[in-house]
C-alpha cells in the first residue's frame, strides 16, 4: 500500500455547514459572517429611490376624493399619501417621512384627533380653513405653515365657499419603527370653539425663521415650536432681503422655535429655499431623507444623476446621502421637510459637497393618469 493510498479521504464540511445554518434558521439566528456587506455598507443604501408626484396629477385625484369620499368621524383625513416605489407599497415617501395631499371641502370640519406622530402643513392654495391646534385655531393661507406637533388635539374646518389643498408631512415611518405610535380621538368632532383666533402668532409675530448656509446647525430641543403657524408673508419678506444681500444661486432658511432657535419639531425640519433663475447650485449629499414641495416658479432638480423638472404643487423626494442640485428657470421657491434634527441629535448627520455638476443620466417621467 503506498502512502498516499493509507491517508483517508478528508470529509467534505459542505453537508455540514448547510446542516449548520438550516438549524441556526430554525430557531432564528442569523450567521453575521455571511450579512455583514448587507449590513455595514460603505455608504448608506436607502430602500427609497429618488421619485417626483405631478401637481397636475394629484389636484385632479384629489377633486375626484373630494366628490366621492366624505370626511368622517374616526380619525379619516381625505388623504392622499406618497408611496415611493422603492418601499414595497408602504404608504410612505421616504424610510422616515410620511408626505401626502391633504383636501378638504367647503364648509367641512376634518374631526379633531391626536397622535404621537408630529405633523406640518404647508398650504398650497385656497382660503377660508383653518387647523385648531391645542384650543388655539391658527388660520391657513397659501405659502403658509402650520404645526400640529405630537400628541396635540387639532382638526381643520372651513367655512370657504372653495377647497383648499395642503401638503401633509409627518415623521410617522420614524415613529413606527421606534414602536411608539399613539393614536386618540376627540370624543367630540371638534375642541371647544374659541372666537380669538391665532392666538400663538400673537406671542411670536414674525419670528421663527433662521438664515441656513451650508451644514445644517442649531440647537436642539425635545419640546417643538411655541408658534403654531409660519405666515407666507414673513417668509417672503425675509427671504427677499437676503436674495439681495448675498449673490447666490439659492438663499434658505429654516423655521425654528423662537424660544431656542431649535427645528420646528424634535424629529422634523422645515425650511423655505429661493432659487435665482439659470443659476445652478452646488450639489450636496446629505443623510437624512428629505422632501420638496415646489411652491413658486419652475425649473429642475437632480437627484443622483436624474432630472426632476418641476412646476407648481409638484413634490418630489431625495433619500438619504442621494447627491441633490437644483436650477430654476425663472425666480422659484421650494419648500423642504427633512428628518435632520433626529440625526444631529444622533451625531449621524453629515454632507459632503460635490467637485462639479453632476452627469445627467436621464429625466424622469412622472406616472400618468389616464
Amino acid at each position: 500500500m503506498t502512502v498516499e493510498q493509507s491517508v483517508p479521504e478528508a470529509p467534505t464540511v459542505e453537508p455540514e455547514l448547510a446542516a449548520l445554518y438550516a438549524d441556526l434558521s430554525a430557531v432564528h439566528l442569523h450567521p453575521l459572517w455571511t450579512i455583514t456587506k448587507q449590513l455595514l455598507t460603505p455608504t448608506p443604501q436607502p430602500r427609497s429611490v429618488p421619485w417626483l408626484w405631478s401637481a397636475g396629477v394629484l389636484a385632479p385625484l384629489a377633486d375626484r376624493a373630494l366628490r366621492l369620499v366624505p370626511v368622517e368621524r374616526g380619525g379619516e383625513r381625505r388623504v392622499l399619501s406618497f408611496g415611493n416605489p422603492g418601499l414595497g407599497g408602504l404608504p410612505y415617501a421616504a424610510g422616515t417621512l410620511w408626505g401626502a395631499v391633504q383636501c378638504l371641502g367647503p364648509g367641512e370640519t376634518a374631526p379633531a384627533h391626536r397622535h404621537s406622530p408630529g405633523a406640518v402643513r404647508f398650504v398650497l392654495e385656497g382660503s377660508g380653513v383653518w387647523t385648531t391646534v391645542d384650543g388655539d385655531p391658527c388660520d391657513m393661507a397659501p405659502g403658509d405653515l402650520v404645526l400640529t406637533p405630537g400628541w396635540n388635539w387639532h382638526e381643520h374646518t372651513s367655512d370657504g365657499s372653495s377647497r383648499m389643498l395642503w401638503f401633509d408631512g409627518l415623521d410617522l415611518p420614524m415613529v413606527e419603527a421606534l414602536d411608539a405610535v399613539f393614536f386618540e380621538p376627540y370624543p367630540q368632532d371638534r375642541q371647544p370653539a374659541r372666537a380669538e383666533h391665532n392666538l400663538s402668532e400673537a406671542r411670536f409675530a414674525g419670528a421663527g425663521r433662521r438664515h441656513v448656509e451650508g451644514s445644517v446647525t442649531g440647537a436642539l430641543d425635545p419640546r417643538h415650536s411655541p408658534l403654531l403657524v409660519y405666515r407666507w408673508t414673513d417668509t417672503d419678506a425675509e427671504l427677499t432681503r437676503l436674495a439681495a444681500a448675498r449673490d447666490t444661486a439659492m438663499v434658505s432658511l429654516e423655521f425654528v422655535n423662537p424660544n431656542t432657535g431649535a427645528s420646528v419639531l424634535p424629529t422634523l425640519s422645515c425650511g423655505m429655499h429661493r432659487l435665482r433663475p439659470d443659476r445652478r447650485t452646488e450639489a450636496v449629499r446629505r443623510t437624512g431623507n428629505t422632501i420638496f414641495v415646489a411652491y413658486r416658479g419652475s425649473g429642475s432638480s437632480v437627484i443622483d444623476g436624474v432630472r426632476f423638472d418641476w412646476s407648481p404643487g409638484d413634490v418630489f423626494v431625495a433619500p438619504s446621502w442621494s447627491a441633490v442640485e437644483h436650477l430654476a428657470a425663472e425666480p422659484a421657491d421650494l419648500f423642504s421637510l427633512g428628518d435632520a434634527p433626529v440625526l444631529r441629535a444622533l451625531n449621524l448627520y453629515r454632507e459632503q459637497a460635490l467637485d462639479g455638476p453632476q452627469d445627467v443620466r436621464r429625466v424622469f417621467e412622472p406616472d400618468r393618469v389616464p
